[in-house]
């Protein structure tokens, strides 16, 4: 039981594997809401922030809390690192603006209005080959694989290369758990890929594969979002080096898949534990557009991300020193009892969710966030008037072990035999 402050480790992905970060993360609200945590050699320690108002100032103020500095992880990067390993997600200010312009356009609600019927067919035939099968796994059927096969589409990849695109997000997001990971990002194997993204020899199999999409589509005129990462150049005028694109690249094939996909798990999973907002959403499936935002605060598929103070900060009479790490922990904003009433409540018609799965109006706040709302939208809309009576969990569900990705990994289900078929 976490009852202190100094009970506190969120460093301990035992913790979170456990599902006992929640307890954790209510505790520093209340008595200790800039924490300092310290961690294991060869790292130096981290602050922690758990509200929702402070979460949003720091997020939104990249001058004094860089992603840049230091990246966007827990890891503790050299100048080497950095420089290699280096994103959009690990840039600020202008050319961080000008490489998130170059794609943006082709996640706004007004480019994907024509995906809606793809998303929906897509979901039919995901639904329909899950359920055929009467018992399944909800990950591996349906919420792995709907979310991949919508990237493959932007990415204009063959649909055959989906299961593949969805290891190898598991590889490297997963680098923490022995399910998942060819080297645990902790063990000293790690450090022959400390120069690749988490430190993951998955991420070398995500650059040839790239390159060779870039190669056969460079100059060719193409719209799809390899195609404007081999031929366009951002708007600040300096092209994409190599270095560029195959970064690029890569947090496309993880951010297109991962947190869509842990969105739509733990959003079945409390429909099946609270099945009188099943009821409801069955009952006035109007209320589903409303009810995805309830789902992402619910879900906050991203535990954390990490921040560099560029500066001495002064907050909670404590003081944060320029150089030292800041972790905004978004999960802990979604629970946060002074923005949400009665917040470990599933409320499928709470109003005004101000959750902040995405952030909040700073410079980071995720460029596919319509995108996910959208394929969360089709696939309840599509999964809910299914569900007469609803599946039935036929083993545990089990937690990704990671403090960075709130994921659940296995959810074995059921179709109860009355379930008619389409």
């Amino acid at each position: 039981m976490t009852s202190t402050p100094a009970d506190v480790d969120l460093s301990d992905l035992d913790v979170f594997e456990q599902g006992r970060a929640w307890e954790a993360f209510d505790v520093l609200r209340e008595h200790e809401p800039l924490h300092w945590n310290d961690e294991p050699a060869p790292n130096s320690g981290f602050w922690s922030l758990t509200r929702h108002a402070d979460i949003v100032r720091v997020t939104r103020d990249e001058q004094t809390f860089s992603s840049e500095v230091g990246g966007a992880n827990l890891e503790e990067l050299d100048d080497e690192q950095i420089e290699v390993r280096k994103s959009m997600l690990e840039t600020d200010g202008l050319r961080h603006q000008a490489l998130r312009r170059l794609t943006q356009r082709e996640f706004t609600a007004r480019s994907l209005v024509g995906y809606e019927s793809f998303l929906r067919g897509l979901t039919r035939t995901t639904v329909d080959a899950a359920f055929a099968q009467g018992s399944f796994d909800f990950v591996h059927e349906i919420s792995a694989d709907f979310p991949i096969r919508v990237l493959a589409r932007l990415l204009d990849v063959p649909e055959a290369d989906a299961p593949q695109l969805i290891e190898w997000g598991n590889r490297m997001v997963g680098n923490s758990d022995p399910d998942y990971a060819d080297v645990l990002a902790d063990s000293p194997e790690s450090e022959e890929y400390r120069l690749l993204p988490f430190r993951s020899p998955a991420a070398v199999e995500v650059f040839e594969y790239g390159f060779e999409l870039a190669r056969q589509r460079r100059g060719a005129g193409g719209t799809d979002l390899v195609s404007i990462l081999a031929d366009q150049t951002p708007e600040d005028g300096q092209p994409l080096s190599e270095r560029d694109f195959r970064n690029y690249f890569l947090l496309l094939v993880v951010a297109g898949n991962e947190t869509t996909r842990h969105a739509i798990s733990h959003s079945m999973a409390a429909l099946l534990e609270h099945p009188d907002q099943l009821a409801l959403l069955q009952e006035r499936p109007e209320l589903i557009p409303g009810a995805v935002e309830e789902f992402l605060r619910w879900a906050s598929p991203v535990y954390h991300f990490r921040r560099t103070a560029t500066r001495d900060v002064e907050l909670y009479g404590k003081t944060i020193r320029a150089g030292e790490k800041v972790v905004v922990w978004f999960a802990s904003a979604n629970r946060d009892a002074a923005v949400f009433d009665d917040p470990y409540r599933f409320d499928v018609t709470r109003r005004r969710v101000d959750h902040l799965t995405f952030g909040k109006g700073g410079p980071h706040f995720c460029l596919g966030n319509q995108l996910a709302r959208l394929e969360l939208r089709v696939m309840f809309e599509e999964l809910v008037p299914r569900l007469r009576p609803p599946l039935a969990a036929t083993g545990p569900v089990t937690r990704v072990r990671s403090n960075f990705i709130n994921g659940i990994k296995a959810f074995p289900v059921a179709v109860p035999s009355s379930v008619p078929s389409r």
